[in-house]
């Protein structure tokens, strides 16, 4: 049982695809099958049901999993220890962000982990910030850039980074929305509304109207905050969005921030990574440096 063939069997737990394995991980399909086979010999039972249209993992598949995982946790921790000469961390970090902050936040904390650890290799994922804790759950990320979620898994840690203010954002070029919100009483109420279709946001927001005692007029309902600044600039509605989203928008320019009759909590921002990983060499060097 080989490092080499534990790395391929978990991406292969993450995309169920052997193809696709095979492909990203740069070997051949009949290489993985022999690995595959291999470790399953090892094991004593099928880690895998296929068929020509679908492939699950067995129950002896999702147990397996967590070895594997600790074991390639251990070994990594294990080559740090037994090399003292090693003047340097060498390795991979992945790490996923929103592209928003992979502007604001992330380039100080890759400037300072790339001054203290230079040989170790970044590799950098941004997307939809929703999908973070699957990312880390699913071990296809080392370190995840969220804003702290109100449930957040136990079996998870996060160190903060930043204190993330909200804002209710509203169009500067002349239009119907432009008009209402320049009224000296503004019914709130009668503005059309652009919101996050999910992530802890949209609980920020239904709170907001909920204290506000208004029944919302959604005009639209988007993925991705960034989305929410490019269609208020637009003259679509109001929206409710991080200050750091705004303050990186290209179209900043062309909003204006309201004042807000009711109190939105920020985010708390932070890193987050997987509870038993934390004290991996790398992981662990990356949350110093905050």
């Amino acid at each position: 049982m080989d490092i080499r063939s534990l790395k391929l069997y978990l991406h292969l737990c993450d995309s169920l695809h052997f193809a696709k394995t095979a492909e990203q991980s740069h070997v051949s399909p009949s290489t993985l099958s022999r690995a595959l086979q291999r470790l399953e010999d090892e094991v004593g039972s099928k880690l895998f049901e296929r068929d020509n249209r679908s492939v699950t993992m067995t129950h002896a598949g999702l147990e397996f999993k967590r070895f594997a995982e600790q074991t390639l946790a251990d070994w990594s921790q294990l080559r740090s220890r037994i090399d003292p000469s090693q003047q340097y961390l060498r390795g991979n970090l992945n790490l996923y962000c929103s592209v928003t902050a992979a502007y604001s936040h992330l380039p100080a904390l890759l400037d300072r982990f790339r001054r203290d650890h230079p040989h170790v290799d970044i590799h950098l994922t941004t997307g939809d910030p929703a999908n973070a804790v699957s990312q880390i759950q699913k071990n296809r990320t080392d370190i995840a850039i969220i804003a702290l979620p109100e449930v957040f898994p136990n079996t998870l840690h996060f160190t903060p980074i930043d204190k993330v203010p909200i804002s209710v954002i509203a169009p500067l070029m002349q239009c119907q929305v432009q008009q209402w919100v320049s009224q000296s009483h503004i019914d709130w109420a009668k503005l059309p509304y652009i919101v996050p279709d999910h992530e802890s946001g949209r609980k920020r927001i239904d709170q907001w109207f909920k204290q506000m005692g208004i029944k919302p007029n959604i005009y639209a309902q988007v993925s991705g905050q960034e989305a929410i600044v490019s269609m208020v600039a637009l003259g679509c509605g109001v929206g409710i969005s991080p200050d750091a989203v705004i303050h990186n928008s290209p179209v900043r320019e062309r909003i204006q921030t309201l004042v807000s009759p009711v109190d939105i909590p920020a985010f708390e921002l932070g890193c987050c990574c997987k509870e038993k990983r934390a004290n991996d060499p790398i992981i662990s060097a990356f949350l110093e440096i905050i």
